[in-house]
């Protein structure tokens, strides 16, 4: 007999399950074009990193899904990677290198890049470790990181064909930049925060002197490079001073008066100044207007040689203050009032974005290419024609959103860690985009060029390589089997933040490449959030490892993790002292099961998680309470006779056909109403699981296997079936054993896509007992069969019985607690009435209910004197009571001061509904309370006079 451990504990038998299957190869895909095929694509976390709490619940949902299919007998593969991080991991090797008293310039390019993939090799292993921590079973022959020579190969392909194409081209654009960085970075690294700031008034005369207009602007030092300034067309106050000039103030230039629909008449005075070379918003203006672009920073955030000479070289927040102080004393501030604004900062670097005119390269979103389409246009269509769904639906108006508003996208980056643009320049500047330096050198020959050629020094965003991974991945240019098969892919599981960056440009590019789209169904989920439904941040010392939670944690070590890197390090007490109330004792280990059975039942569509590790508990306790039950199954099954071998074929839980069909002689299986009503239980759980996945509705299966198993195996089943094996013949012990062995079967199975762990553990015993018999190979749950709900199997009058005998139970259960009856102390049932089901079911309730007996009275006369004082409730024709010896004085007043209490309830709700203007200022629903209290207090008053009544007249 094999011994189970008494408790579950999960460390030993993650250890052993998780290298076990990876080393088996359980989780590379089967290539069977007869097959259905399911795949899903990683979102390549940051090589920088480690997981945090958004991506174990990403991963969970993922890997469930996965599991499910691959169970399903599906061709599966779920695809691992990690991106290459550009600014991120470049800002993290070039600490290192500060830290030795060197930077990225002394060593080099060639030796820095050499750096960053040493730092890569010893670092990059961390992410995939967290993976096989939580059981993420994906196919590891398939990792990728984004820097790849394969992938590296596709970036360049795409880049040269969409350059053919006309649709990469270089230009001089206003960009988001990072002054410290000096580069370009996408609105994706760029958080705008409200801060406190200031709106300065200045004077900017009229050139004919015949007053001034007063400009309100947030940036005095970018007055510099004004090249107008702007009111509303129709603002009447200025409508006469349109087409004049003013002096630009501290530069002397005189500059036109404008108008534009742009300006909100309500903000500042009204009047705005107009600087294209370093606003979004002004350059917007610039264009339509014709406005020279004059810009007065330079890369680092100086000021540059286009502005008065006392600025020159001052850093942008210095010259701020001496324009300021300047203005001031020419008499040209007006005045300066605190002001409220939103403030660019790179989320990398923490610095303020400044918006710089720099050449950059930039695809073309809205011109058409060589099939006639723009990108933009052939992603619109495949969410429009329906080859991409979203789930929940109402992301689609999100996406349409900035697809309908896309402009060309920045693709370069002033880095050294990333892909480099393959771009070679003459020495006068001749271009000649090619895949390598050779074809460069083909490409000048061909156009007459001779002479030295130098490759751009830009790298390409991040963003551009991870929007090919849905092809690049699987072999593309190349014809492969399994683009055939795993392309597009099944779902893509991502949160909403991530829709315009990645969702939208994988659409844009593999649909322009490979003509079909890269995914079928994108999953939008919410973000995971702390208990308090704040933001998880390092810098606010409340980020939750993954690991953490199911490894444990000691108190003082979750501290010292929660009060690293907070950005206001004074509130590292208070950050302390809150961890130590949460966690007095450190972070339990809750083991990856209960993690992802947590993360499961939070996966409701869209909606945002505000996590509490009290569910982690509650699934920890769900999991050992499984452990308990597959403990007691097994000693009543293993090593019996179960009938398992007169099963018929590979149907596990054939227990309502034909016996002849089976094989199974008479009187061998007698199959009580509760093994068949648990079996139909079973059906129904079954058909809600597979609707659940359907309907990517994790939350949905997590729930009703939880309390299938939980609700209805353990408390009821399990409670019935030892009354069965006790007391019952040997074909009905039999025929109970098997619904154990098999339900529980199946149930490992059902459980085992969101809690593989454990259910591998317990169902390696369980299988065998059950009458599953070992193929030629090993046998794993990994790939044993996903239960399929048969409803024919569903029996409505075991139902019945069942439902009855609950019911049954759930009165005694009253009664007991009606007469303040301790959970130990058993007394007898008296039933008068109806009495046939509770004959039948006596033995069930006298264990169920805790009941020394059960008491048959057939005569109405002797059951009134035996329940002399005790409340009786009715279940059908049937009357129940429970006897027990009751001192009358101290029952009639206890009757007595609750009926007082309860009439006097009754007083004041009717007070209150009395009350006109309480019921017309009250909400309905308050109202409708004190009716329902008035009727439930008038229906327990009446009950309890009865019994006093009775017990008066005894």
């Amino acid at each position: 007999m094999t011994e189970l451990a008494k408790s579950f504990e999960p460390a030993a038998l993650e250890a052993h399950w998780g290298p076990l299957w990876e080393a088996k190869g359980l989780y590379k895909p089967t290539l069977d074009s007869g097959r259905e095929s399911f795949s899903i694509q990683l979102p390549p976390p940051n090589v920088t990193g480690t997981l945090h709490m958004g991506h174990a619940f990403n991963q969970t949902i993922m890997d469930s899904l996965t599991r499910y299919h691959r169970m399903l007998g599906h061709n599966t593969l779920w695809v691992p990677g990690t991106d290459h991080a550009g600014i991120a991991t470049q800002i993290v090797v070039e600490r290192q290198l500060q830290a030795q008293g060197l930077d990225r310039h002394g060593l080099g390019r060639k030796n820095f890049v050499a750096r960053i993939w040493e730092w890569k090799q010893e670092s990059g292993n961390t992410i995939t470790g967290q993976m096989r921590r939580m059981g993420d079973s994906v196919s590891w022959d398939h990792e990728y990181f984004t820097m790849d020579e394969k992938l590296s190969k596709v970036v360049t392909e795409t880049f040269v064909q969409l350059f053919d194409e006309g649709l990469i081209y270089r230009g001089n654009r206003l960009v988001n930049w990072d002054p410290v960085l000096k580069s370009a970075v996408s609105d994706l690294e760029v958080n705008s925060e409200e801060e406190d700031g200031f709106l300065w008034h200045i004077r900017y005369p009229l050139v004919d002197g015949s007053g001034e207009l007063v400009v309100a602007t947030t940036r005095p030092e970018t007055m510099l490079g004004d090249v107008a300034v702007m009111v509303h067309p129709e603002d009447e106050r200025y409508n006469a001073l349109i087409g004049k000039q003013v002096t630009l103030p501290l530069c002397g230039r005189s500059i036109p008066v404008i108008a534009d629909d742009y300006v909100d008449r309500a903000f500042g005075t009204g009047v705005v100044k107009v600087t294209p070379a370093h606003d979004t918003n002004d350059y917007a203006v610039g264009q339509r207007h014709g406005l020279p672009l004059i810009g007065v920073l330079t890369l680092d955030a100086k000021i540059n040689d286009k502005a008065p000479e006392a600025y020159r070289g001052l850093d942008r927040f210095v010259a701020r203050k001496k324009i300021v102080a300047d203005l001031e004393a020419q008499g040209l501030l007006v005045e300066v009032k605190k002001h409220k604004l939103m403030v660019p900062r790179c989320e990398r670097t923490g610095q303020i974005i400044e918006p710089m005119l720099t050449d950059q390269w930039f695809m073309a979103m809205n011109k058409p290419g060589q099939n006639g389409r723009s990108i933009a246009q052939g992603a619109v269509e495949a969410v429009a024609s329906g080859e991409v769904k979203f789930y929940p639906e109402q992301w689609i108006n999100t996406y349409n959103h900035w697809m309908g508003n896309i402009q060309d996208w920045c693709i370069s980056r002033q880095l050294w860690w990333g892909h480099q643009i393959p771009a070679w320049y003459g020495e006068a500047g001749q271009l000649f985009v090619a895949r390598d330096e050779e074809e460069a050198r083909a490409k000048a020959t061909a156009a007459g060029y001779s002479g030295a050629l130098t490759r751009d020094e830009d790298v390409l965003d991040t963003w551009y390589s991870s929007a090919l991974v849905p092809f690049s991945t699987l072999g593309w240019p190349e014809q492969t089997l399994e683009q055939d098969l795993f392309l597009p892919s099944s779902v893509l599981v991502t949160g909403y933040d991530i829709i315009f960056f990645w969702v939208a440009r994988m659409i844009m590019m593999t649909k322009h490449f490979t003509g079909k789209v890269p995914f079928k169904h994108v999953y939008i989920h919410g973000l995971v959030r702390d208990s308090q439904g704040q933001k998880m941040s390092k810098s606010e010392g409340n980020v939750l490892d993954p690991v953490d939670l199911i490894e444990g944690v000691d108190l003082d070590t979750l501290v010292a993790k929660s009060t690293a890197g907070l950005r206001r390090p004074e509130t590292a007490p208070k950050v302390a002292a809150r961890v130590k109330k949460e966690f007095p004792e450190g972070m339990p280990a809750y083991g990856a099961d209960a993690l992802r059975f947590t993360m499961a039942s939070y996966a409701t569509l869209g909606r945002n998680i505000n996590f509490d590790t009290k569910r982690c508990e509650g699934y920890r306790n769900f999991c050992n309470k499984l452990w308990n039950a597959t403990r007691f199954v097994l000693m009543n099954c293993e090593g019996q006779d179960n009938g398992v071998e007169r099963s018929c074929g590979d149907d596990l839980l054939a227990q309502q056909v034909s016996q002849s069909h089976c094989g199974v002689a008479e009187g061998e299986l007698s199959l009580s109403p509760a093994d068949r009503w648990i079996t139909g239980e079973l059906q129904r759980v079954e058909a809600a699981v597979a609707q659940g996945f359907a309907e990517y509705r994790l939350d949905n299966v997590a729930n009703a296997a939880y309390s299938f198993v939980w609700d209805e195996y353990c408390d009821w089943y399990l409670e019935i079936a030892k009354v069965q094996i006790a007391q019952g013949d040997a074909a009905q012990q039999r025929a109970t054993r098997r619904t154990l062995i098999r339900v529980l079967e199946t149930v490992l199975r059902l459980l085992h896509p969101i809690a593989p762990f454990i259910t591998e553990e317990l169902w390696q015993t369980v299988a065998p007992v059950a009458g599953r018999k070992a193929a030629d190979v090993e046998s794993y749950i990994v790939s044993a069969a996903y239960p399929q709900a048969q409803p024919e199997r569903i029996d409505p009058v075991a139902d019945a019985w069942v439902a009855s005998l609950k019911t049954v139970v759930g009165t005694c259960r009253s009664l007991r607690s009606e007469m303040n009856l301790s959970a130990s102390e058993r007394v007898p049932l008296l039933v008068g009435g109806d009495t046939r089901f509770l004959s039948e079911a006596a033995p069930f309730l006298k264990v169920l209910a805790k009941l020394s007996e059960v008491q048959i009275i057939n005569d109405e006369a002797a059951f009134n004197a035996a329940s002399r004082a005790a409340p009786v409730l009715v279940h059908g024709e049937a009357r129940l009571a429970l006897h027990v010896e009751i001192d009358v004085a101290a029952e009639t007043a206890r009757l007595s001061k609750e009926i007082t209490r309860l009439t006097s309830e009754i007083a004041k709700a009717e007070a209150k509904l009395g009350n006109e203007g309480f019921v017309a200022r009250a909400p309905a629903a308050v109202v409708a309370q004190e009716r329902q209290r008035i009727s439930d207090f008038s229906s327990t008053v009446t009950r309890l006079r009865a019994q006093l009544d009775q017990l008066q007249a005894g």
